[in-house]
């Protein structure tokens, strides 16, 4: 067995595998950047070593000073995680002819399924299915059309190198083929360092099912079941579940035999994931399930295939690395019970989803859950990373019972002042589509502003916020903030209202000490000074008389920097007339890029935003005037 291992990640991941390696009595060495210097993954380690500056390629994905840490330390293995350079060949390469073991695949398997139109290719030669689409090497603009055409829209562009739903575009007519096509290539180039792409029919009622396999040096190679990661926004995956609701055995045995082929063309070592689409207009049937892609790496959700199966992956990992065969056969593996994955992010649903950063001043886990985290309370949200929080797992005997604790799980959640996607997570599990198994990958977008409506306290809560104000100035013997807050007065009725300031709004509410003892009694609720938690939701709630405004919008008409981040692109000038809706300005943020577009007809009269510049959250970008008549 390996002795010791350095982890070349950061946040959840790396404490993952830190835990799994304490458990075998493996040294880690955990590696960070300027942002992460009193991040939970180095506390945890035996050992960390610095590697550079905050962003991700001044750092994480500088591979030379991975290994020259891991020499330096005395470690004898790298562990990738995911994300950063776990997929990337070179670097595997690189760790191998350092003479360090490589936990992952062979750098030869990692190139073979890289690429997807290569991976594609091998694919079809192995007798795997495949959706319909274009693999060519002609990437011009004009032959590229040509294709999307011919396979028929709508249409999906794909980044050759991509993966985590990065470079991928879903192109609806011919008319918006080609702006589609710069953005994904844009995007391709920026985190893939490669800007070519294909093209796959897009499947109107898509599932997305993933089969979890994993080999060894010896020649043995299984399957560890399916995943179903059909709940996705923007192709990020936000819950998973195993098994697929509505998998039959027969469609089971084709599809895991099918990963298993796919995995056994690239002669594949270690734990790797074969990603299929699903046309589920007729449920899940074996002859409308075809191959996508495989990554190369463990998987973000890998945690729900351990509740299932009652394995380690990252234990695994270990042991093959270290020269070890499979722990269980084929025969030994079986399906027990159903988890559930919940992906809690650092961002606001009802802003679209920005990401959100800062300290977390406030953040409490769920008690009867498996939380994966990087963070704790007291640490910040970076904007040089990915903005997840924690991930969180859930297992019971079927279905139902599963939805209904990640539901009390992600209720449960207190997060703040960063704003968390926890009520957001527990509405979208509460809806019909998710509790009948109703879903696909375009149900999110399909529910629309019904699951991103920023939530309103409850009456109860309400109730016990003016309760407690009230209580707090008694106490205090406050008489003249009673009077302004109560409307008080010495020898007059008792307090029936108050007037209470709600996320920055005035809301006069009465007194029903009935009420707020409900809410007291309630179990997903929680308050702290004038933060009151429920459901996953944060509301600041105090006396209106003390509260502090909220900072105003912006001047009618101003584009301002909803975040820190790099502008990409300029679409206009100053002096154009631009429609409402019209993109103006692109913005590339946490990974992403966030289109900033024309709140109504009007003209450009100021322009502050270059092609290339860093701003700051708040920045004027653009002024649009309204045009007249």
């Amino acid at each position: 067995m390996i002795q010791s291992l350095l982890i070349a990640n950061r946040g959840e991941i790396a404490c993952r595998i830190i835990r799994t390696a304490r458990r075998l009595g493996i040294r880690t060495v955990a590696v960070y950047s300027d942002a992460d210097a009193q991040a939970l993954h180095v506390a945890q380690a035996d050992e960390a070593v610095h590697i550079g500056a905050s962003p991700a390629r001044e750092s994480y994905l500088v591979g030379d000073r991975i290994i020259a840490a891991a020499q330096a330390t005395g470690a004898q293995a790298i562990h990738p995680g995911y994300g950063f350079l776990s997929e990337n060949a070179d670097f595997a390469q690189a760790v191998i002819d350092a003479g360090l073991i490589w936990v992952g695949p062979r750098p030869d398997s990692i190139r073979a399924m890289g690429l997807k139109d290569a991976a594609k290719a091998r694919m079809i030669a192995a007798g795997v299915p495949v959706t319909p689409g274009y693999l060519g090497e002609d990437q011009s603009p004009d032959r590229l059309a040509r294709e999307a055409e011919a396979t028929g829209y709508p249409v999906l562009i794909k980044a050759v190198a991509g993966g985590g739903g990065k470079g991928m575009r879903r192109v609806e007519a011919h008319a918006d083929f080609a702006d589609a096509l710069a953005s994904c290539r844009r995007e391709a180039a920026s985190s893939f360092g490669d800007d070519r792409v294909l093209l796959e029919k897009y499947i109107l009622s898509p599932r997305h099912i993933e089969v979890q396999v994993f080999g060894d040096t010896h020649g043995n190679l299984v399957h560890l079941f399916e995943r179903d990661c059909s709940l996705q926004r923007r192709h990020q995956k936000v819950i998973e579940e195993a098994p697929a609701p509505g998998m039959d055995e027969a469609t089971r045995a084709a599809v895991c035999g099918a990963a298993v082929r796919a995995a056994k063309a690239v002669d594949y070592v270690g734990a790797g994931t074969i990603e299929f689409i699903a046309d589920a207009s007729e449920g899940l049937r074996a002859d409308r399930i075809w191959f996508m892609e495989m990554n190369t790496r463990l998987q973000v959700e890998h945690p729900v295939t351990e509740e299932i199966t009652g394995v380690d992956l990252v234990e695994w990992q270990l042991r093959v690395a270290s020269g070890e065969p499979l722990p269980r056969r084929q025969d030994e593996l079986a399906i027990n019970g159903w988890a559930m994955e919940a992906r809690l992010y650092a961002e606001d649903p009802a802003k679209g989803f920005l990401p959100s950063i800062g300290k977390l001043e406030v953040l409490r886990f769920p008690h009867d859950a498996r939380v994966e985290t990087g963070v704790e309370e007291g640490s910040a949200v970076s904007p040089f990373y990915d903005p997840m929080i924690a991930k969180l797992i859930v297992h019971a005997p079927e279905r139902e019972a599963a939805a209904a604790a990640l539901s009390h799980a992600c209720a449960q959640v207190r997060c703040a002042p960063v704003s968390s996607n926890a009520w957001f997570l527990y509405r979208l599990l509460g809806t019909e589509a998710f509790t009948t198994a109703a879903i696909t990958t375009g149900t999110i977008d399909a529910l629309g502003d019904a699951l991103v409506a920023r939530p309103q306290p409850s009456t109860d809560l309400l109730q016990a916020a003016a309760q407690g104000a009230l209580w707090r100035h008694v106490v205090a013997d406050d008489t003249e903030s009673m009077r302004g807050l109560f409307g008080f007065r010495l020898n007059a009725n008792p307090v029936r209202s108050a007037l209470l300031s709600i996320d920055g709004e005035a809301r006069a509410v009465s007194i029903d000490f009935a009420a707020s003892e409900r809410f007291w009694d309630r179990p997903f609720w929680s308050h702290q000074a004038d933060r009151y938690f429920e459901d996953g939701a944060v509301f600041t709630i105090e006396p209106f008389r003390t509260a502090v405004s909220a900072v105003g919008a912006a001047a009618d008409g101003a584009i301002l920097a909803p975040m820190p981040g790099r502008v990409i692109a300029v679409d206009v000038a100053k002096g154009d007339h631009v429609a409402k809706g019209q993109k103006l300005v692109t913005l590339e943020a946490m990974k992403m890029e966030h289109a900033l577009v024309a709140p109504f007809d009007g003209i450009v009269a100021e322009l502050n935003a270059t092609e290339g510049a860093q701003v700051v959250e708040g920045t004027t970008l653009v002024q649009v005037d309204r045009s007249q008549g």
